[in-house]
């Protein structure tokens, strides 16, 4: 059963990287080669499809973290786990502090309301999506590691 919750904790750790990472280097700046009216629709979009299904995907995958760490307590690995976990917790803090914020208001915006300063702030949202990649990959790494 242990040996579930690691495999399952990696697994959904590790998809959620890989669509965050997605979201990154691929969707981005396919929308972002789109006409600005189009890039700024398809943003919206995004954030309001997957602004409503990460919150789970977040939470669930710390709560995998946390159950796994409380399991394996005195085995060897669990310091990575341990540490993996609050690595989960900084990348919710950086999404609930600074993306969500962002997000929020981007995902109601049309060409027809958008502020003046719509395309700065999607650069600052994907700027802080990028250091909460980074956060993403090295808890994912650590995962990893204490699964072998």
């Amino acid at each position: 059963m242990i040996n579930a919750l690691e495999v399952v904790t990696v697994v959904a750790v590790g998809l959620m990287v890989g669509v965050e990472l997605a979201v990154a280097f691929v969707v981005n700046r396919i929308l972002g080669a789109l006409p600005e009216d189009s890039y700024q629709l398809g943003r919206a979009h995004g954030g309001r499809m997957l602004g409503a299904l990460m919150p789970f995907w977040y939470f669930g995958s710390l709560g995998l973290a946390v159950a796994w760490a409380a399991a394996r307590w005195h085995h060897p690995g669990t310091g990575l786990v341990v540490a993996a976990a609050g690595l989960l917790v900084a990348s919710v803090l950086m999404s609930v502090l600074l993306l969500v914020p962002i997000n929020n208001r981007g995902k109601h915006w049309t060409p027809e309301n958008r502020p003046a300063d719509w395309r700065e702030q999607s650069d600052r949202w994907d700027r802080y999506h990028y250091a909460r990649v980074a956060v993403l990959v090295a808890a994912f790494t650590l995962l990893v590691a204490a699964l072998v």
